[in-house]
């Protein structure tokens, strides 16, 4: 059995997430059904994870196997595309390891969260609109509270199936770009809903509405209850996620 990474990207707007689902459309679905019509058997596909409705991925893995080898993954590629609706995008499709997996092959993953206090008329389905932009330099300094921690229960979903709720955060920063600012967070592992209740959070914290030592009460005490609310999905984007490159054959 052959291995392969897909590499692809998709505007989450008119998705219910990225996993296959009962009660509406979503982006494992598109793709399944896509790679089952050109390779004329049903190919389950699997994520490196799930994003939740109306997230967006400007980069996410994907795996897939299939009996014998293909020898044009490019032109599975271009095929794929045209299959696929506008908002979804395949990259590329490399081979890996038997062995490699999407999901738990990670080494890490990287999102970006957007925010702006401006309208404009061509980005309103992809920023989060906040009527007063917050402090930034508050929300960075509750940012280094972060790494100082690994269990972080208080900004997850309530009741889900994961084992554990410890993540290990490497990189959480608020930086400013064309006017708008921009969240960037780096984990092994993230939780269900986590980085929108983190920026919910960290807005609290540049409103003035929550201090630095309120910050780290929350993050300590592990009630979902005592966070800021979750922001929406529309600013939310998966950007990168790591693997070793031991897992990668060569094409």
């Amino acid at each position: 059995m052959n291995r392969y990474f897909i590499y692809l990207g998709y505007n989450g707007k008119n998705y219910c997430g990225w996993q296959v689902q009962p009660n509406g459309v979503t982006v494992q679905q598109c793709l399944e059904e896509a790679l089952g019509i050109l390779l004329r058997k049903p190919v389950p596909v699997v994520g490196a994870g799930r994003t939740d409705a109306g997230v967006h991925a400007r980069l996410m893995v994907a795996h897939f196997d299939w009996e014998t080898e293909i020898t044009d993954l490019f032109h599975l590629a271009g095929k794929l595309n045209r299959l696929l609706p506008k908002d979804i995008a395949v990259y590329n499709i490399v081979p890996v390891v038997s062995d490699a997996h999407a999901r738990f092959s990670a080494t890490s993953r990287t999102y970006n969260y957007y925010i702006t206090d401006k309208k404009d008329p061509f980005n309103h389905e992809t920023v989060y609109k906040l009527p007063v932009q917050p402090d930034f330099a508050k929300m960075n300094e509750a940012c280094k509270e972060l790494f100082k921690y690994t269990d972080f229960t208080s900004f997850s979903k309530l009741h889900t199936d994961v084992k554990t709720n410890n993540c290990k955060i490497m990189h959480a920063l608020w930086e400013k770009e064309n006017g708008e600012l921009v969240f960037t967070i780096t984990a092994d592992r993230f939780l269900r809903n986590m980085v929108r209740a983190i920026v919910g959070t960290l807005v609290d914290v540049g409103w003035g509405k929550l201090s630095i030592e309120g910050f780290r009460c929350i993050i300590e005490n592990k009630d979902r209850n005592q966070a800021g609310s979750s922001v929406p999905g529309k600013g939310l984007f998966l950007v990168d996620i790591g693997y070793n490159d031991d897992i990668f054959l060569s094409c």
